[in-house]
């Protein structure tokens, strides 16, 4: 079982999830009723999820093309090891940056950035590099997307287990 801080989930949890995204408007009631389970229950559930941060805010599965970023791009940057913050603090002001992570490699960060196009994208690359901090990026643009983030394949996964386990 899971507790309230945890971000570890079930098989309950990974049953709801995966019903929610079959049917992301289906109430707490239409869920309890898909999976079985209490009312109050896949209430409690989601808002422990929610709590703890397993389930992100819902403008994450926005697609950026409706919004009129057609290019997707995804930079390599070098910092300075003591502006580690104020590069952070400054890439969070570009509403262009959707996305960054610290890494091993050549690469301190990388940033995952859309843009309008070539030009907008030259636009952004260069806000980035006017951080205190930035030393340099290199940039490789996504010529289309092969594959999506999807996590159904483990939620399905972290349910069988736990079916077999209970068996």
């Amino acid at each position: 079982m899971t507790t309230a801080n945890s971000r570890t989930l079930d098989s309950l949890d990974g049953r709801i999830i995966l019903a929610l995204d079959k049917d992301p408007e289906a109430s707490a009631l239409a869920l309890s009723r898909t999976l079985g389970v209490a009312r109050n229950t896949v209430h409690a559930r989601l808002a422990r999820l929610e709590r703890s941060g397993a389930l992100r805010s819902f403008s994450r599965r926005l697609d950026p093309a409706a919004l009129g970023y057609e290019l997707m791009a995804f930079l390599s940057l070098s910092i300075s090891q003591t502006r580690a913050g104020s590069v952070e603090q400054g890439l969070a002001a570009i509403p262009e940056v959707i996305e960054v992570h610290a890494t091993t490699g050549d690469a301190d960060l990388m940033a995952k950035v859309v843009a309008r196009g070539t030009a907008d994208l030259y636009r952004v690359t260069n806000q980035i590099l006017e951080i205190e901090g930035v030393q340099r990026t290199s940039t490789a643009i996504s010529v289309v997307e092969l594959m999506a983030p999807r996590y159904d394949g483990l939620l399905a996964r972290l349910t069988e287990q736990e079916s077999r386990l209970s068996e």
